[in-house]
């Protein structure tokens, strides 16, 4: 016998009826944040993980809710949730764009939907739910997704998340970062994007995995002992990074790095020539042409035992051995 969910009987245009049903009473018990430059930050990111996605044609929106709980929700039809406590949480866009394209996924492969079929039953919904009166089962579809998604669930939005955003041109460690992040947080907090820790840490060995079979390279090593993380790939290096910058561990920056040397390898143009120095009168940054690569501070020389000058210095001569070594 054939279920509800396995039949998928809700038509796109009435689960996208039902998400404007339930976009109305989600703004209606929460205030949006007022902040039109992070809610275009938000926005931004989702249009361009949407537009790689296997649903790119329906009506996404993606707003920033006036709560600091740590939490993300995605409504049937494409309208995503983020809490401002989650943009605090993730500071840069590609740790948001792991988390967003993980909402997004769930969008992509209906799992709301699966879960108000499987609630309602064919003989409901062929009774008439949906002759024209969609509105009714958005609290239906809230509800279940306020009780969570199973396991099986959040892990296909994980990799599909981490998929999505690495083919929208996010760092491929964003995912990685973000749920670590997550993991962190103090069991007491209420997040449904993580609210069974002992979960958290096969979902994060899941995600190394999958770093691991599209072949992410470089990668890290974490000093557990000294607190440091150092980018590595095959027998080069860099130098470890021992200090926490802008709320991101030595580990979250080692990560970012990697990530963004993976971003650049893949360009047909690569040469080490290419690595430019910039300073903000305190601090130096290294970019690769106008690409990001690390900013280093006088606390990293400071750590490293030499002056920010000669430490920059160390890591340009090591990027440019980098693909030669290796």
């Amino acid at each position: 016998m054939v279920s509800a969910a396995q039949a998928g009987i809700i038509s796109t245009k009435q689960e996208i009826a039902i998400g404007q049903s339930a976009v109305k009473q989600i703004e209606t018990q929460y205030k949006l944040v007022d902040d039109p430059v992070l809610q275009e930050r938000v926005s931004k990111i989702g249009r361009r993980i949407a537009a790689v996605s296997d649903r790119p044609n329906l009506p996404y929106t993606f707003k920033v809710l006036d709560v600091d709980e740590v939490n993300a929700m995605a409504l049937p039809g494409g309208f995503v949730y983020i809490n401002k406590g989650l943009t605090d949480c993730m500071l840069t866009d590609d740790e948001l764009a792991g988390i967003i394209g993980h909402e997004i996924g769930h969008i992509v492969k209906r799992h709301s939907m699966a879960q108000l079929e499987k609630t309602l039953g064919m003989a409901v919904l062929m009774g008439g739910l949906f002759g024209g009166r969609e509105i009714g089962a958005e609290m239906i579809a809230l509800n279940a997704i306020a009780a969570g998604y199973s396991r099986s669930d959040e892990r296909e939005a994980d990799k599909l998340g981490f998929e999505q955003s690495v083919k929208a041109g996010y760092n491929p460690y964003g995912s990685l970062i973000g749920l670590m992040k997550l993991a962190e947080l103090n069991p007491d907090v209420k997040s449904d994007l993580f609210s069974d820790h002992p979960e958290a840490a096969e979902r994060i060995k899941l995600m190394q995995q999958y770093l691991e079979k599209k072949h992410i390279y470089p990668t890290i090593i974490e000093d557990i002992s000294t607190a440091s993380a150092q980018v590595v790939d095959g027998s080069w290096s860099l130098p470890p990074i021992k200090i926490s910058a802008e709320k991101l561990t030595p580990c979250y920056r080692a990560y970012l790095t990697a990530g963004r040397l993976y971003q650049i390898a893949r360009q047909p143009d690569y040469s080490a020539d290419h690595y430019i120095l910039d300073t903000d009168g305190s601090n130096m940054s290294i970019y690769y042409d106008d690409n990001l690569l690390i900013t280093l501070m006088p606390e990293d020389a400071l750590a490293a035992g030499t002056t920010l000058e000669e430490l920059t210095k160390k890591y340009v001569e090591t990027l440019k051995k980098w693909r030669i070594d290796t």
